[in-house]
Parts: C-alpha cells; sequence; structure tokens
C-alpha cells in the first residue's frame, strides 16, 4: 500500500485513506438511486443504467486511484442525465440514438485528451461562460428536482405554478428537502445520502414506498444498446459538442478544485493531469456502451479530502464500495420509484451549482449578458445546448460591438458561427 499509493510522501496513512473513502461515497452515493430514477424516464430500463452507473463510477475511480493517484472519484455526471431525458422528450428520438451520442462524445473526449487541443479549448472559452454553464446546469437539475417533487406542475396561463403541497408525496418531498438542508447547514458528512435514507424511513412507514427486498445478484450487463447511424440521420452533431464541452468544463474544473484543496497542484498546474482526465474519458465510454450519461469527477471528492484523502488509496475505497452496492438493486429501485426521495437531493445539488456566479463581472455588460443567457436558457427550453450555442454567439457578439474583439480567442468566433448556422438550419437540435 505505501509503495504503490506513497502514503508517507503524501503525509497520509491507510486509516485516514479508508475513511476518506467512505466519506467520499457516501456523499457521492445518491449519484446510484437518482440516475437510474432520471434516465428511466426515457425509457431506459432501470437495472440497466442502475449497472452502467456503478460500473462506469467502478472504472473511472480505478484508473484515477492506480494510475494517476488522485483522491477524485468518478461517476456519472448530474445534469447530463436530466439533458438526456429532454431530448428523448423533443426530439422525439430513442434513447439509444441519444447514447450513441454520448458514446461518440467520450471517444472525442478519449482523443483528446491525448492531444494539445483540449487545453488550447479550455483556454479559449472565457470562466464567465464556463461558472455560466455549470450554473445553468445547477438550474435545470434544480427546476427537474421541483417537478419530481410536485412543488412546481405545469399550468396553461403561467407555464409552471406552485403544486399542492397538502398531497402525500409533495408533502414528503417538502420534509425531505428540510430535513436534508438542516443536514447540509451543520456540516454533516453524507447529508445527500443521509437526508434520503431519512425519507425513505418516513416513506416506509407512511406506506409510500414499497420494498419486496433488499438484496440480490447484479442485473445482468447489456452491452450496446445504442444507434450511432441515428445521430448522424438525426443531426444530432450540437448535441454530441454539448455532451463534450460540459464534460471536459466540468471535470477540469472539479479537478482543479479538488487538487487545489489536496495541495495537489504545483506551480498552478495538475501533475498527471493525462491520467486524470484518461479515467473521465475511459468512464464515459464505457458508460455509453452499458446504458449511461457521461462520467465526470465528483465535487463530493472535496468531503473526503476535508477529512485526510490524500492519494488514490481514498478513491480505491471508493471503488471498492461502489462494487458492494451492485448487490442492492431491488432497494435502490424502490427508492428510485418514489421520487420525492430523490428529488430534494437534485433541488440541493443545482444550488451548490450556482457558486461559481460570485466570479462574474456583473457590472460588465459584455461579460454578463453572455453568463445570464447561458443561465436563463438551459432550464426554460430544456437543453443545455441551446443554453451553451447562445452563450457562444453572445459572447463574442457583444466583444466585438464593445471594440474588445481581441479578447475573444478564435475558436470562439468558429463556434459561434457554427452555433448561428446550427439555430438557422438544424433548430431544436
Amino acid at each position: 500500500m505505501e509503495r504503490l499509493f506513497k502514503l508517507r510522501q503524501s503525509g497520509t496513512n491507510v486509516k485516514t485513506e479508508i475513511l476518506a473513502g467512505f466519506t467520499t461515497f457516501l456523499t457521492m452515493a445518491y449519484i446510484v438511486v437518482v440516475n437510474p430514477a432520471i434516465l428511466s424516464a426515457a425509457g431506459v430500463p432501470f437495472d440497466q443504467v442502475f449497472l452502467a452507473t456503478i460500473i462506469s463510477a467502478v472504472v473511472g475511480t480505478l484508473i484515477m486511484a492506480l494510475w494517476a493517484n488522485y483522491p477524485i472519484a468518478i461517476a456519472p455526471g448530474m445534469g447530463m442525465n436530466a439533458y438526456f431525458v429532454s431530448i428523448v422528450a423533443t426530439q422525439g428520438v430513442s434513447y439509444q440514438v441519444v447514447f450513441g451520442a454520448v458514446l461518440l462524445a467520450g471517444l472525442i473526449f478519449l482523443l483528446l485528451t491525448f492531444t494539445k487541443f483540449r487545453e488550447l479549448l479550455l483556454e479559449s472559452i472565457p470562466d464567465s461562460l464556463k461558472y455560466g454553464i455549470t450554473a445553468g446546469i445547477g438550474l435545470f437539475i434544480a427546476f427537474l428536482g421541483l417537478k419530481m417533487s410536485g412543488l412546481v406542475v405545469p399550468n396553461e396561463d403561467t407555464l409552471v405554478s406552485f403544486g399542492e403541497p397538502s398531497d402525500p408525496q409533495t408533502l414528503l418531498a417538502i420534509v425531505g428537502l428540510l430535513v436534508t438542508l438542516i443536514l447540509v447547514a451543520r456540516n454533516v458528512q453524507g447529508a445527500l445520502f443521509i437526508g434520503m435514507f431519512v425519507t425513505a424511513i418516513i416513506g416506509y412507514f407512511t406506506g409510500m414506498l414499497h420494498i419486496d427486498k433488499i438484496a440480490s445478484a447484479p442485473p445482468p450487463v447489456v452491452f450496446f444498446d445504442l444507434d450511432i447511424a441515428g445521430v448522424f440521420s438525426h443531426s444530432l452533431y450540437t448535441v454530441v459538442l454539448a455532451y463534450l464541452l460540459v464534460t471536459i468544463f466540468d471535470t477540469t474544473g472539479t479537478m482543479i478544485g479538488v487538487a487545489e484543496q489536496a495541495n495537489l497542484m504545483k506551480d498552478g498546474k495538475l501533475p498527471k493531469a493525462k491520467a486524470a482526465l484518461t479515467a473521465d474519458a475511459v468512464a464515459t465510454t464505457v458508460g455509453a456502451t452499458l446504458g449511461s450519461t457521461p462520467s465526470s469527477a465528483y465535487v463530493e471528492s472535496s468531503s473526503g479530502v476535508a477529512v485526510g484523502g490524500r492519494t488514490g488509496l481514498t478513491t480505491l475505497v471508493v471503488a471498492i464500495l461502489f462494487l458492494i452496492s451492485l448487490f442492492f438493486s431491488p432497494i435502490v429501485a424502490a427508492i428510485s420509484s418514489l421520487s420525492a426521495i430523490t428529488a430534494p437531493a437534485l433541488i440541493i445539488v443545482g444550488s451548490f451549482m450556482l457558486a461559481g456566479l460570485a466570479n462574474i463581472k456583473w457590472k460588465e455588460f459584455d461579460e454578463a449578458f453572455p453568463t445570464f443567457a447561458v443561465v436563463i436558457m438551459m432550464p426554460l427550453t430544456s437543453s443545455i445546448a441551446t443554453g451553451i450555442a447562445v452563450g457562444f454567439i453572445t459572447y463574442p457578439l457583444l466583444k466585438v460591438m464593445r471594440g474588445k474583439w481581441r479578447e475573444v480567442h478564435p475558436i470562439l468566433y468558429l463556434f459561434g458561427v457554427i452555433f448561428v448556422l446550427q439555430m438557422i438550419y438544424f433548430p431544436g437540435h
């Protein structure tokens, strides 16, 4: 262990790393429940998503542990799953076609990991748009949670309105949200997971949650339930680009944030960045072939770092715990079927993702408006791709109008033109 993970060199020990692994797992274990709950709304079989979520998390996290030796866990990212459902609902395509788009994005990401283009792309996109994309996805997720809980319902006159709090399931979601908020406010480790657990217990004793059995053998593996040809026949190029861009921003930003916290950065750079990014790209590719959305580095890894996690031993423990959870699909399926249990986690995760907006120069219109446009368009159009497109069009446009065209990277002008053409000739894609 010492030689493999360089524990002494990193100023840690086996006991600390194991505790950190359990802490990280508890804070992100909600994804095992939430991901199948969301994707099953798009018609993907529950067991398929459950298995794909765990296997992609295990594969990505093991690469991170054994090759990069970082305490940063990988799993299917939030927001990408909600986007998946919106594409199936609005584009009239099967979930197999969207999995085809996910696989293409994963393969491109894998190729970019070994080139300089990934760094060039990251440098070209201004911080304001990066923060805007993350925040827009956060609102998108929170809106999904509000709909799932029944707190927000459709309304013909105003599009949406406040739901009926006296409805038993909505009331349970409110209680679950309040319990989880208190746990988060008190800085309780694993607050989201514990909140779901408490809500599930209340649901069980009030007759809303029905559990037949707790454990069983893992569900069968389903390979290549996807349609790559459909991506081209339906012109879902923007979907591929959206998955690619968000995965790049999300992962890189999270890795840098957690690495800074763990004092792993050297001269402002992340050593072994290629190994860390490969973990994410491989997990995304594997997940797509099995039935899950793109994987990402998890910001919840910071909870493990906070209790002393410094090496890949932390993430090795996380991977082992994910593997163990494979044997609990019946109870996960039961919990996922009651959306009041998972909705509070979505609402709170959404709020976490808005933090970057504090870094926006709101008094500089050419910086503020493109960010605002990205943030507002994602939830209101139910499309992450549309939000990204609007941001990439308005940012260079406003910079040119303000005489600051030199501040815009040439790649951004190229993307702006591509998105304008896409909106004209492939609206809604």
